[in-house]
């Protein structure tokens, strides 16, 4: 017989009623009866009830054992009496008389319990994660993450791609984020940096004759933490192919991202589902414009809806606080609340207002209660529609498709601004009223982003998302735009993919040619010299003929919190720092002495007081 088990903790089952068997596990849980110690004993795989009985000889040394403790049991498993199945647990018609048992390890008393799932402080649960990741859910989690990443790597093979490992030390290399840097102790006074991603290597595989490549890729960022983003690491599903359009990339990617979604839509029994019909393309400005956001959650059926137009002529609104927005060349988007007014107190709607001005620090958010006019039609006696002709507001509700018994709101400002709030209300008011649809994943390509866009502080045109991507026509589009509004209509390849609201990747068909990249360059103020110095190793390559090629990156910690419906990223994720990117566990990061500084040639600059 093995020396610690014949079996797992979640493996017996009637059909082992007379063997003699052997498990190892945790001290789950123990229960004391008048005439029989019962103990709950856990693995990886589950839980086998094991009965010890007053007269073994070591009954007082289980009694004495503490919760956690590693112990070892050998017996004949016998079947449960029919009252006392459990049919919550797999193991719940047998269990197994104790004939020996060993502790293994004692465990000192626990500073956080493993039974149950009780809300304990973050810096208690990552300082002893070893702990926190015994616990039911955590563990779930983590094994659901790495079916997940087996299910990706076999969907990549069966559509053809490679998998290939690029650097971790490598150049600084400016991609929106700030590297971590790693001194070099061979090269004094130089250092090497953690990829933020491998896009450059990626594209130079492709230039290397490559042709679809894949990896599960660590990346590193030095960004501040999020409930959706890890400070310091990820993974994402590293994707690029060669000699392919934009069309090719879906068709590669959509049936991956589909068919992992529905192998674990139902993990866990959660019943969910991912509808049947391809994910929805819809270009940039037309997300925008509809729902406030490139990042749009379809389970909400609600739409905003630009009503500028209504509010320009205060002496049809009566309203000139609007009216003084858009002769400033501000917008006015209106976000329907439908049954609002005939379902919810005015409270919600002051909250609403409440929340724009705390939450997204913008001056308010207007509001209007619909409802029977008292000689027929529909009107609202607060201050947004209070004063409007009555024609008037019958063609503006004709246009929002509302009436008696619906609420509106309005968010006024600056372009960007007012659909930002307009977004992020439209979330608020599908929560709040429960609209957002159940169960089901949806999902959409967002395309036609901006090649360029406006920086406000530095008041120059820019990169709006990646600078490596192949504009929309070419080098043909960039020599035809000549002001900065024709540059701003400048359209790119790239895309994302987005499901329930959360941008999973980012992708683009890539510049693959030298001299649209120094063009496009050049048009956001980057001379030639800084595209050679930041870039030069790619850009050479390109001068030795690339192909056209593209790619994606969809980010595995997302996937699996998405599955898991996992409130932040820290609970899909092994050993996570805590918001202030420290490891509690391991106690990184820490100084060092003094003899690793001078191996690397560094000394350390006094600290600045804050």
């Amino acid at each position: 017989m093995h020396a610690y088990r014949t079996h797992t903790c979640g493996e017996l089952r009637k059909t082992h009623v007379g063997e003699t068997v052997k498990l190892s596990g945790w001290l789950h849980r123990r229960r004391e009866h008048a005439g029989a110690l019962f103990i709950d004993l856990r693995d990886h795989y589950g839980l086998t009830q094991v009965v010890v009985y007053p007269n073994a000889s070591f009954y007082e040394e289980a009694k004495r054992a503490t919760a956690e403790s590693v112990l070892t049991v050998t017996g004949k498993l016998i079947a449960r009496d029919a009252e006392a199945v459990n049919p919550e647990l797999p193991t719940g018609e047998v269990e197994l008389p104790a004939e020996t048992l060993i502790v293994e390890s004692a465990a000192e008393k626990l500073p956080l319990p493993v039974f149950a799932e009780p809300d304990y402080p973050e810096d208690i649960r990552l300082k002893h994660r070893y702990l926190d990741l015994r616990r039911e859910t955590l563990h779930k989690n983590m094994t659901l993450r790495s079916d997940v990443i087996t299910s990706l790597r076999r969907r990549m093979v069966d559509q053809g791609f490679t998998e290939y490992q690029t650097p971790i030390l490598t150049a600084s290399s400016p991609e929106g984020a700030r590297d971590f840097l790693v001194p070099s102790r061979l090269h004094p006074g130089e250092f090497y940096a953690l990829p933020q991603a491998p896009q450059q290597f990626k594209q130079l595989l492709m230039v290397s004759g490559f042709d679809r490549y894949f990896q599960i890729a660590p990346c590193f960022r030095d960004e501040d933490a999020r409930a959706d983003r890890s400070p310091g690491e990820f993974y994402q599903l590293d994707i690029e192919m060669s000699f392919v359009t934009q069309e090719d990339v879906f068709n590669a990617i959509e049936p991956v991202m589909r068919g992992v979604f529905e192998e674990f839509a139902d993990w866990d029994d959660k019943g969910r589902t991912v509808p049947s019909e391809p994910f929805p393309h819809i270009p940039y400005a037309e997300a925008m414009a509809k729902y406030g956001s490139d990042k749009p959650d379809l389970r909400n059926p609600l739409e905003l809806s630009d009503v500028t137009e209504f509010f320009k002529d205060e002496e049809k609104t009566g309203f000139g606080i609007f009216a003084k927005i858009i002769k400033g060349g501000g917008k006015v988007v209106a976000i329907p609340a439908p049954k609002a007014a005939a379902e919810k107190s005015r409270k919600f709607f002051d909250e609403m207002d409440k929340w724009a001005k705390k939450e997204m620090q913008a001056p308010g958010l207007g509001y209007a209660r619909l409802k029977e006019a008292d000689g027929g039609g529909v009107d609202s006696q607060d201050p947004a529609l209070k004063n409007f002709d009555p024609d008037h507001l019958a063609a503006l509700l004709q246009h929002l498709g509302l009436g008696a018994g619906d609420g509106v709101f309005f968010s006024a400002g600056k372009k960007n601004d007012a659909y930002k709030l307009a977004g992020a209300a439209r979330n608020k008011i599908g929560e709040t009223l429960e609209l957002i649809e159940q169960g089901v994943f949806r999902f959409c390509w967002i395309v036609d982003f901006p090649m360029f866009e406006y920086d406000e502080d530095a008041k120059k045109i820019d990169f709006s998302h990646n600078p490596f991507s192949m504009p929309q026509g070419g080098m043909e589009a960039l020599e035809a735009a000549k002001t900065d509004d024709e540059i701003l209509d400048i359209k790119a390849f790239q895309y994302d993919i987005v499901c329930n609201g959360i941008e999973l990747s980012s992708g683009a068909i890539r510049n693959h040619r030298p001299d649209v990249m120094l063009k496009a360059f050049d048009m956001a103020g980057y001379g030639p010299e800084v595209v050679e110095t930041e870039f030069g190793g790619m850009l050479n390559a390109f001068r030795h003929g690339a192909p056209p090629h593209g790619g994606i990156a969809p980010g595995v910690d997302r996937i699996v919190m998405l599955l898991a419906d996992a409130e932040n990223i820290r609970d899909v994720t092994l050993f996570p720092m805590n918001g202030q990117a420290r490891d509690l566990m391991m106690g990184a990061p820490s100084p060092v002495d003094e003899r690793q500084l001078r191996e690397l040639n560094i000394r350390l600059a006094p600290q600045i007081k804050s």
